[in-house]
């Protein structure tokens, strides 16, 4: 049978895992019924299943007919800290957890997908780990490499796909080399001495202070930088005081520094040295940490056009995206692809008069349900052809 055929006759199942899988939200490390349900699918199947890698994933080993190398396919499964403001009836039952990035699409993708590549085991010269991976918004797969993802079998190749809205249905984004940046979380607190509002020359005001660093900081990335070097430094939170008319004795300041090249060590050195300065300068004292949210995403060429070609077989050739889709939001992902030859691709699904053009992480951010077969082909495709192009030796030729 023909892919597409299969897709097909699977298309309501496809719908109502997603559904399903979006009705009922769970944050990182809690995704217990969520994990659950992926196990007795992969199980089902008849795969090899091991849950509790990083506390609540899931991984499912199909054994091709032959031997050969083994590929990994990942899905996330987190959802995020959202009220959804959706009006749907498959609406998150959990008050303030919505899936509001695509993860349960990405979900329902892979498990068809799997059952569709258990069809074709006998084209299969080699193995496929299904890895459903928790925690993306935190960097999950760091914990899933700690706990032997990509060993016993030992993984040669990884490959990933996220829904994505700022694309239109039908369309699929590829590049090679970098497409995602790293990203690291900085805590920066200020401590003064605190005062009357109408005598601040007895207090060490540590707002003036931070304002300062906010105003210092962005010289950074606009004047310290070159231009084809993209970094965004972003303050996010400030918290501070507790009356209008008292200076605190301290303020947080939360962001974010992103980079798309590989010199955020040399970007977060800066940056600290301009707060060591200026706090001096406002004589206050600080403590600054930093936490890795993920590390720059970085596609393999080769199997980034792997990615490409078969990407012009399931959608039009000028519906493939190759330019203005790197982008400076981040992408855990980035741990399997540091290791093993990876690429990771976008599943356009953005439709404005279905109103699936919001922004990711947004309230009422939603997918259109006619990218989830795409995204089924593509898992599908891409998953035999990696096979095919490492046993050049095979006759056997893709389905159409």
């Amino acid at each position: 049978m023909k892919i597409k055929g299969e897709i097909e006759g699977l298309h309501d199942e496809l719908i109502q895992l997603r559904r399903d899988f979006h009705r009922h939200p769970e944050l990182g490390f809690e995704e217990h019924r969520t994990s659950a349900i992926i196990a007795k699918y992969l199980g089902g199947l008849g795969f090899e299943v091991k849950r509790g890698l990083a506390k609540t994933g899931v991984v499912g080993l199909l054994r091709g007919d032959q031997p050969g190398p083994t590929l990994l396919l990942r899905s996330d499964m987190d959802a995020l800290p959202i009220q959804e403001e959706n009006d749907l009836p498959f609406k998150s039952v959990n008050d303030g957890k919505m899936h509001a990035c695509g993860h349960d699409a990405h979900m329902a993708m892979l498990l068809i997908a799997a059952k569709i590549l258990l069809n074709h085991r006998d084209e299969i010269r080699g193995k496929i780990k299904f890895a459903f991976q928790p925690n993306e918004e935190e960097a999950g797969a760091e914990l899933m490499v700690e706990d032997g993802v990509l060993e016993d079998p030992g993984v040669d190749a990884a490959l990933g796909l996220h829904i994505f809205s700022p694309l239109k249905t039908g369309e699929i984004g590829i590049v090679g080399g970098p497409i995602m940046a790293s990203s690291y979380y900085f805590k920066l607190t200020i401590r003064g001495k605190g005062g009357h509002g109408g005598a601040p020359h007895r207090a060490v005001d540590p707002i003036i202070c931070a304002a300062n660093v906010v105003q210092a900081a962005q010289s950074i990335q606009t004047r310290e930088i070159d231009a084809l070097k993209p970094t965004v430094i972003t303050f996010g939170k400030i918290n501070c005081g507790t009356f209008n008319i008292v200076i605190p004795e301290e303020i947080e300041l939360e962001g974010s520094i992103r980079c798309l090249h590989d010199d955020d060590e040399g970007i977060r050195r800066r940056f600290s040295e301009i707060i060591e300065n200026i706090c001096a300068a406002y004589r206050t004292k600080y403590e600054l940490k930093f936490k890795c949210g993920n590390r720059m995403l970085i596609n393999d060429p080769e199997m980034a056009e792997l990615v490409r070609s078969v990407a012009e077989r399931v959608v039009k050739a000028e519906d493939v995206i190759g330019s203005g889709i790197r982008t400076m939001v981040g992408e855990d992902f980035a741990e399997f692809a540091l290791r093993v030859p990876s690429a990771f691709y976008f599943i356009g699904t953005g439709n404005e008069g279905k109103g699936t053009d919001y922004p990711h992480h947004h309230a009422r951010f939603n997918i259109d349900e006619d990218s989830l077969p795409i995204g089924v082909e593509m898992h599908v495709r891409t998953a035999l052809e990696y096979f095919k192009a490492h046993n050049p030796s095979s006759n056997i030729s893709s389905p159409p």
